[in-house]
């Protein structure tokens, strides 16, 4: 393995990486925040009919995330390996998010065909695309705290695409004037162009420069094994896609929290905003936790305050709105604390695998953990909607009020399920091993193999 400029990285490099996660954002904010809801209340999808196809479109996943991931490990080109795909795959991913959101003049089984049709198409864009942008990330440097940081900006920027995926909802009441199904194929438009402009930027202001130590032959059959007997890439994967169910619930579920439970449609927007601005500012702080504190300590401390503070929401009543504000936000502060030091662990777990089997798969690894990590989403969305639909939730943009027993259902999905969630975390991140000693002694010891084959 080498790194040709040494292990730090200027902060506009960082801004660059982290401007792909803000392009990827557009959609994976909206997919987990305003989707769900679009889908019963404007689109005109029953609960059922939505959760059916959640699950089912993920299936695709298995294959394509795979191939996906081979495919970048073998590609070779001036830019890079990675590098290209955020250039060539821009604008389609554009398109295919104005056509998401998208509601077309047919009758219900046409609606629901080309729902599973544009849902399917801009998944596999978004792993076209997202797959090569994520393992970016582990060739930009080879330092493990560097990652931390580099994921940090990331995720800082990611909260400014939260933010504008907050305001989804807003800004297509204002474009559409009275008409949601044209507000919301107006807005991500808006939405789309900033995607592509953040691709293109991360694009340019990035450059990959860690090389695999191993020359070994690429083959997808000795690529998978060596992916699978990599067991701290099967700690790390597990952690992704239990990380992603109560992200996704609570995410998915706020909109309808502050809709139904309190009340307050008007404050939508501004209820997202405080969870978004609260995981910028807590992506903002993980490379300083993890510059004091071990990868496991630090991620089983984040989740004691996000049990404590949904738990405490359950028993919030629905007047109690500045409650509800802080407590959403302090859970989401500590979400979003914890999700650059995800990415950073796939990274290292690709130098110890390269140093485990002699193959550097980092293409393959990530997609292997993004596939967890959207089989989290989808199993997360389909939970959210067999949930409410178990409490009696009423869909369609008809609907006035809906039951006592539908509001405790979107209380309970709000607060004490995804608690359970995050309890799960911390006895899986505890078999995680690679401390930062012993990353940097398999940074030594691939650079000694390096050093030897290229010795005559």
């Amino acid at each position: 393995m080498s790194d040709e400029k040494g292990s730090k990285i200027s902060p506009l490099e960082k801004i660059g990486y982290g401007l792909g996660d803000f392009g990827s954002n557009i959609v994976f904010s909206t997919v987990m925040m305003i989707l769900p809801i679009f889908y019963t209340d404007t689109f005109g999808l029953s609960m059922g009919a939505m959760a059916t196809m959640f699950l089912a479109v993920r299936i695709m996943d298995a294959i394509t995330d795979p191939i996906m991931g081979g495919l970048c490990d073998r590609t070779q080109t001036r830019w890079g390996k990675f590098r290209p795909y955020l250039l060539w795959l821009a604008i389609p991913y554009g398109l295919l998010c104005v056509l998401l959101f998208t509601t077309p003049a047919f009758g219900d089984t046409g609606k629901l065909i080309y729902a599973y049709i544009t849902y399917a198409l801009m998944m596999l864009a978004y792993t076209a695309i997202n797959i090569p942008y994520c393992a970016l990330g582990g060739v930009i440097t080879a330092d493990s705290h560097e990652r931390v940081s580099l994921n940090s900006y990331r995720f800082v920027l990611v909260g400014f695409a939260g933010i504008l995926a907050g305001s989804t909802k807003w800004l297509a009441k204002q474009l559409g004037q009275g008409n949601d199904q044209k507000g919301f194929q107006l807005a991500m438009g808006l939405l789309a162009v900033l995607g592509v402009l953040a691709f293109w930027g991360c694009f340019f202001l990035t450059k990959e420069r860690v090389k695999a130590a191993s020359k070994e032959k690429a083959d997808v059959k000795g690529d998978l094994k060596s992916l699978f007997r990599n067991d701290q890439w099967v700690v790390a994967a597990t952690l992704f896609f239990f990380f992603l169910l109560p992200v996704v619930l609570r995410s998915g579920a706020a909109a309808y929290y502050i809709k139904w439970f309190a009340g307050r449609e008007d404050l939508t927007f501004w209820f997202l905003t405080t969870g978004t601005v609260s995981m910028m500012a807590g992506a903002s702080f993980a490379g300083r936790v993890t510059k004091r504190l071990s990868v496991v300590k630090a991620y089983i401390l984040m989740q004691v305050p996000i049990i404590a503070v949904s738990v405490a929401m359950y028993f919030l009543r629905s007047d109690q709105l500045v409650l509800m504000f802080v407590l959403f936000g302090v859970a989401q502060f500590f979400v979003q604390m914890g999700a650059p030091i995800l990415f950073a662990m796939t990274a290292d777990t690709v130098e110890y695998g390269e140093l485990k089997t002699g193959r550097r798969v980092t293409g393959l690894a990530f997609s292997g953990t993004l596939f967890t990590l959207k089989l989290g989403v989808a199993l997360g969305g389909a939970m959210l909607a067999w949930i409410l639909a178990y409490y009696g939730y009423e869909s369609g943009g008809d609907v006035t009020i809906q039951t006592p027993h539908a509001i405790r259902g979107i209380v309970m999905i709000s607060t004490l399920v995804p608690a359970f969630g995050h309890v799960l975390l911390i006895p899986i991140i505890s078999f995680y091993k690679l401390t930062k000693t012993r990353c940097a002694e398999i940074r030594e010891d691939l650079d000694r193999i390096a050093a030897e084959k290229n010795t005559p």
